[in-house]
């Protein structure tokens, strides 16, 4: 990844070994991309917000992987504030905004985290209340919430909008029960977090819900929330798109897979899917004329470019770079056929050797193929390559 970090008030070098934390001390972190009309009022807001950002101290990194001027206007407007700002800015937008993120957190070196948005649909007033309140509970992560006594969704524009956010809100608290406990936001991406118990390297992020990614992965302990009234956009476009919502429904997958038996149980329901176009593929060839034998082999492929789409996507999106997509079509193809090839002899030796009924037999075949079939694409599919040292 190609990166350029142009230090504004104060240096962040990467390669240096970071200073002891100073208790309280915190880095807002704050990813852009295209908020040019945005930056001078946010920071303007932020210093009225800070009114001794020396005690406890406080640092502003803008993680920008904008296309327009947005670096320039940082460095321009940064030099009118007491706190120091820096802009680290992106060539590669790797993860997102949820990426820019995690590259703030690796380089923070505070006892805090605060991130928000530069839109201004975060109140910046609140920063202060956020760590304030983390301090007072003893709390790990502190979330701004719309969803509690206080709080509202007013800055969401339009009834859609709501909706989808609402949905998407119960959407992952259910899938995530545990793990989202105590956080009625979910969504919400402005929140104070203790440095201490972010693990940069475990995080995966994918678009721009990281809170989710954050509570899902590194799993604070005490979480507390302060509620606030989303505001309209100060200037600009809204990053939310269809195609974010696709990546955010992504998103919830891999995580949801991660353990082992969520990716087995995922793998399995998305074979069940491949009959679909399976059997619409083996009607269009025998309506066509084809013999119904090669029409089930040729039919049989495209339940397994279904499920390959499926599982490529939505089950192993961070291990696909470890081999070439031609490398991992083929070897998905030849173990999803192989399985055929195994599942009749299997048959018959339950059937004849341990004297199992037609049906039980074939029963247990298919669950014995499906097991080794998924432990193979993890180890011959998705797992790294070994290299000789």
């Amino acid at each position: 990844m190609s990166e350029d970090l142009w230090p504004l008030r104060a240096p962040i070098d990467p390669d240096l070994t970071l200073p002891q934390v100073v208790t309280g001390s915190v880095t807002l972190i704050i990813p852009t991309f295209n908020e040019a009309g945005n930056i001078a009022e946010l920071l303007r807001r932020l210093a009225d917000a800070l009114p001794d950002p020396a005690h406890p101290p406080c640092e502003v990194l803008f993680v920008d992987d904008s296309t327009d001027d947005t670096p320039a206007v940082i460095e321009k407007a940064a030099a009118d504030h007491p706190f120091p700002v820096s802009v680290l800015h992106r060539e590669t937008a790797d993860g997102g905004l949820g990426g820019a993120v995690v590259e703030g957190v690796k380089r923070a070196d505070t006892d805090w985290i605060v991130v928000m948005d530069a839109d201004l649909q975060h109140p910046p007033h609140l920063v202060p209340e956020l760590v304030g309140e983390g301090v007072r509970t003893g709390a790990d992560l502190v979330v701004a919430s719309r969803y509690i006594s206080g709080g509202s969704r007013a800055g969401l524009a339009g009834s859609y909008r709501v909706a989808v956010s609402r949905a998407a809100t119960w959407l992952t608290k259910g899938l995530f029960p545990r793990a989202l406990r105590g956080i009625s936001d979910p969504m919400s991406g402005f929140f104070a977090m203790r440095r201490s118990v972010v693990t940069a390297e475990a995080l995966k992020p994918l678009g721009y819900k990281i809170l989710l990614e954050l509570a899902v992965r590194c799993r604070p302990g005490k979480v507390a929330e302060v509620p606030f009234v989303f505001q309209d956009r100060y200037a600009g476009e809204s990053k939310s798109t269809a195609r974010e919502g696709m990546r955010f429904l992504a998103h919830l997958a891999s995580l949801r897979s991660a353990a082992p038996l969520a990716r087995m149980i995922g793998f399995g329901l998305i074979g069940l899917s491949g009959f679909v176009p399976n059997l619409a593929a083996l009607w269009l060839l025998t309506r066509a004329g084809m013999h119904y034998l090669p029409a089930e082999i040729v039919a049989n492929q495209a339940g397994v470019l279904w499920n390959f789409l499926l599982i490529e996507t939505l089950l192993f999106r961070d291990r696909r770079r470890h081999r070439h997509w031609a490398d991992r079509v083929g070897r998905f193809a030849l173990l999803a056929n192989v399985d055929l090839l195994l599942r009749i002899p299997l048959i018959a030796v339950f059937v004849a050797e341990l004297g199992m009924e037609v049906l039980p037999a074939t029963a247990l075949a298919l669950v014995t193929t499906f097991v080794l079939r998924f432990a193979a694409t993890e180890a011959l599919v998705y797992l790294p390559r070994h290299t000789r040292s």
